[in-house]
C-alpha cells in the first residue's frame, strides 16, 4: 500500500489566502452585491434635545413679590448696579411708574434724588403727599449705560405689567417713554389729552403717560405740560 495522505488544512487556508491577497481582494466579502461607486450617505448628527428656558414663575402675592423684585434672580441682578425696590401704600390712590433708579437716588428709596425732589415738589402742590403715593419702576436697577439693554426690555415690560395686576390702580401716573411702553394706550397717544382707561390690571385704571422729571430738569420749559397731566390724573381737570 502506498503512504496516506495528511491533510494539514492550516497550511492549505493560508496558502488560499495568499493567492486571494495576490489577486487584489483585501477585504470580507458580503453575501448581498454593493454598488461601491455610489457616494456613502451623509451621516446625520445626533440632535440634541433643544429646550427654551421657561421664564421664572412670578410670586402671586404683592408682599411676596415685593420681596423677590430685588432679590438674586431678578433680570438686573446680572447688571452689577445697586437695587432699589418699589415702595408706598398698596391701597395708594395714585401709582408712579418710573423706568428706573436715578443715579443720584439714595437709601433705597425711588425718585430720592434731584428729578425725586422736582416730583415731590409737584405733588405737594398738587395737594398729593408723597408718602401717599406707590413707587414703583420698569428696571430695579440702572444700567451703567443709563439706558435698559433692549433685549431684556421685554421681560421687565411683563414684570411690571405683573407688579401693576397686583396693585389694581385706580390712578398710574408713568414717566418717560421706556416706562410708557408697559401701557401701549398711554404710549401710542390714542387719547388727544393723554388720559386713556385701561382694563388690563384687575380693574379700570386711568392711565397718563407725562414727561420724566429728569427730562424737565433739562428743560424747565416743559414743566407746564408735566403740571397739566398730574393734574388731569388727580383732579381731573387741565
Amino acid at each position: 500500500m502506498g503512504g496516506e495522505y495528511t491533510a494539514d488544512w492550516g497550511r492549505t487556508l493560508a496558502s488560499a489566502l495568499e493567492w486571494w491577497r495576490d489577486a487584489g481582494v483585501e477585504t470580507l466579502q458580503e453575501e448581498e452585491a454593493r454598488d461601491w461607486l455610489a457616494r456613502p450617505a451623509p451621516v446625520q448628527p445626533a440632535q440634541a434635545a433643544v429646550t427654551s428656558p421657561q421664564p421664572e414663575t412670578l410670586p402671586d402675592t404683592l408682599a411676596a413679590f415685593t420681596a423677590w423684585r430685588t432679590g438674586e434672580t431678578v433680570p438686573e441682578a446680572a447688571w452689577l448696579t445697586p437695587r432699589i425696590g418699589p415702595g408706598g401704600p398698596a391701597d395708594a390712590a395714585l401709582v408712579v411708574l418710573t423706568d428706573m433708579p436715578e443715579g443720584d437716588d439714595q437709601d433705597a428709596l425711588l425718585a430720592d434724588g434731584a428729578a425725586g425732589k422736582l416730583f415731590s415738589r409737584m405733588l405737594t402742590a398738587a395737594g398729593i403727599a408723597r408718602d401717599s403715593v406707590y413707587f414703583l419702576s420698569l428696571a430695579v436697577a440702572r444700567p451703567l449705560a443709563g439706558r435698559i439693554p433692549p433685549d431684556q426690555e421685554g421681560r421687565l415690560i411683563e414684570i411690571a405689567k405683573h407688579h401693576l395686576k397686583l396693585l389694581q390702580p385706580a390712578r398710574l401716573l408713568i414717566l418717560g417713554q421706556a416706562a410708557s411702553r408697559v401701557v401701549a394706550e398711554a404710549n401710542d397717544g390714542a387719547s388727544a389729552n393723554g388720559l386713556v382707561d385701561v382694563n388690563h390690571f384687575g380693574g379700570k385704571t386711568q392711565a397718563v403717560a407725562s414727561l420724566h422729571p429728569r427730562f424737565l430738569l433739562e428743560r424747565p420749559a416743559a414743566k407746564s405740560e408735566a403740571w397739566k397731566h398730574l393734574l388731569l390724573l388727580t383732579r381731573g381737570s387741565l
